[in-house]
């Protein structure tokens, strides 16, 4: 193999001859092809827009990277990969791996003697969902990043199949909540910003994905309320109080069944949180000079 060829990880007699050779148009000598290592929805790869097959014996040392801050040591690795028959035979099947992806074109890790690690030009999805929901969460976004990440949806589905190994289990737990926990933040500074329309978006995506969520089902009532609409914070109350009793059998909170009845008592709590009740309850709002019609059940 050339030496242009050997860097941008990608044997051509391996991975489409002529056709990806004319796809990548011969980069320069040294270049590194940017790789997007994928778990979300499956384990795939992309290289520079191409998507080459990744041998199935090599996908589990993939995932462990991926979860585990790109390096781990060998030994580990082997042990929790493999942890049915001795080391040495362990440590063969992670040399397998290894020699398996780069025998398919995939030069996408670095490995010594004691460690392997994928290499930089290797970026992960997981990670960027994860950036972009500590962002959120920290109020650290500026205004014009202040959106639902695209891959948000797909984040909620890491890996599915994988239920025998732990740490992709617990990956996937954390994730969830990192994404819930975003979007429930992401509408609340959204309405801080009167931007209501997507603020009630963000909440809305949240309560959908997890209908029983109390924070993310208060996160929408608030959007509703911030902007003003007090008969959709009702729809939205009632829809939740309704769906608890009817699948789980359970009264909802008083605060949500007092609002449910009286939304005109209650408004819109500093920073998007749950709607809190006025200090003089009954007392019918007044906005833009205009008389709010009370909502009755």
């Amino acid at each position: 193999m050339t030496p242009w060829r050997h860097a941008v990880g990608l044997s051509f007699r391996k991975a489409g001859g002529p056709t990806m050779r004319a796809q990548l148009q011969q980069p320069c000598r040294g270049t590194l092809i940017q790789s997007r290592l994928c778990l979300l929805g499956d384990v795939r790869i992309d290289v520079g827009g191409w998507t080459p097959r990744i041998p199935e014996s090599s996908k589990p040392l993939l995932v462990l990277l991926a979860l585990h801050s790109r390096q781990v040591e060998r030994r580990w690795a082997a042990g929790v990969l493999w942890p049915d028959g001795n080391d040495e035979r362990a440590a063969g099947n992670l040399r397998s791996a290894i020699w398996r992806l780069r025998g398919a074109g995939l030069d996408i890790l670095e490995t010594t003697k004691v460690s392997v690690r994928l290499a930089d030009h290797v970026s992960v999805d997981v990670d960027s969902v994860d950036e972009w929901a500590g962002s959120i969460t920290a109020g650290t976004t500026g205004d014009s990043d202040l959106r639902v990440h695209p891959e948000c949806l797909e984040a909620l589905d890491l890996l599915p199949g994988w239920y025998e190994n732990d740490y992709v289990i617990m990956a996937r737990e954390r994730l969830r909540h990192r994404v819930l926990h975003a979007l429930e933040a992401l509408s609340r500074a959204l309405s801080q910003r009167s931007r209501h329309d997507e603020a009630v978006d963000a909440a809305l995506l949240a309560a959908r994905l997890e209908p029983f969520r109390d924070s993310a089902q208060r996160v929408l009532i608030a959007a509703h309320l911030a902007e003003g609409n007090w008969i959709e914070a009702q729809r939205s109350c009632r829809l939740y109080v309704d769906l608890l009793q009817s699948e789980l059998g359970i009264d909802a909170p008083a605060d949500l069944r007092d609002f449910m009845c009286r939304p005109w008592d209650f408004v819109a709590a500093p920073g998007g949180g749950s709607p809190q009740q006025r200090s003089d309850p009954g007392a019918t709002a007044v906005r833009n000079g205009h008389r709010d019609a009370r909502v009755t059940t």
